[in-house]
């Protein structure tokens, strides 16, 4: 049984990396190489060379990379996309169903240009044996391939016409000019953004770090995800910015339009 839980290129240089370097991952790593290299839009980059360009970095959270560190990566790659991925099975068991082998990919998928998540995909398979769950995790690799291809393709092709940001007035730092009298927008009531079932399922401790544009009247303008996680937590944190009033940032008792950045930290909390 297969489960799959979510989220023009010509040249783009495409990277695929497998920072746990295990087995597992590697196999995952080599199947969707052969997949993405029959797309003649990109060119897929010997998984060695940018694995050993990648170690060079010292990532401690890749997965949980800000936009800023995700960037850095592209030129020491030399790459236009990358791709994380990590696999691995594992036995499980429940009530009822006895125990069953479970296959499982996490797949990250970021533009090298901005350093932004572009998608994630948790692909699962199961099983009654772990080999019968990595045979089937193997051939979901095929269609994902496929997705990937587009996602990549769009997000070139966006990339090519830039963006256009107005300008913003961003928090002060302490014991500035600026700072004097100043006071920061604050939300009326403050909400606590869901911790998801796939983040639970994996224990999975992240933190999510978002800009947040408002105008004069506390409305959000924009919000932009500068550090990504996945497992659906990113999307978590815009929805519960946005579902919050705010009121607007203050100087000499008159409101500012502003961009502040907020961050959460998410941790599987144990139930006694």
């Amino acid at each position: 049984m297969l489960l799959l839980a979510s989220a023009a290129v010509a040249g783009q240089r495409v990277a695929l990396i497998a920072p746990d370097r295990t087995g597992t991952s590697i196999n995952v790593r080599e199947e969707l190489a052969i997949r993405l290299s029959a797309n003649s839009e990109l060119k897929v980059l010997d998984p060695d060379v940018s694995a050993a360009a990648y170690n060079s970095t010292n990532a401690d959270t890749p997965f949980n990379l800000t936009v800023a560190q995700a960037r850095r990566l592209g030129p020491l790659i030399g790459c236009d996309f990358f791709i994380l991925l990590r696999s691995a099975d594992q036995r499980r068991s429940e009530s009822g169903r006895g125990d069953y082998f479970e296959a499982f990919a996490l797949i990250f998928v970021v533009s090298a240009r901005t350093g932004r998540l572009l998608m994630w995909r948790l692909l699962r398979a199961e099983a009654g044996s772990a080999n019968e769950a990595r045979e089937t995790l193997i051939a979901a690799i095929g269609p994902l391939s496929r997705e990937i291809a587009a996602v990549i393709k769009g997000a070139a092709s966006d990339e090519r016409l830039g963006s256009t940001a107005l300008q913003i007035e961003e928090i002060p730092a302490e014991n500035t000019l600026a700072a004097a009298n100043f006071r920061p927008p604050v939300p009326y009531r403050r909400i606590k953004p869901e911790y998801t079932s796939p983040a639970a399922l994996y224990d999975i401790s992240a933190t999510v770090d978002i800009f947040i544009d408002t105008d004069v009247t506390g409305k959000i303008t924009n919000t932009e995800i500068t550090r990504w996680a996945g497992f659906g937590l990113d999307e978590s944190v815009e929805k519960t910015v946005k579902a919050m009033n705010w009121r607007p940032a203050e100087r000499d008792g008159r409101p500012l339009a502003m961009r502040f950045l907020v961050r959460y930290n998410f941790k599987k909390l144990d139930r006694q």
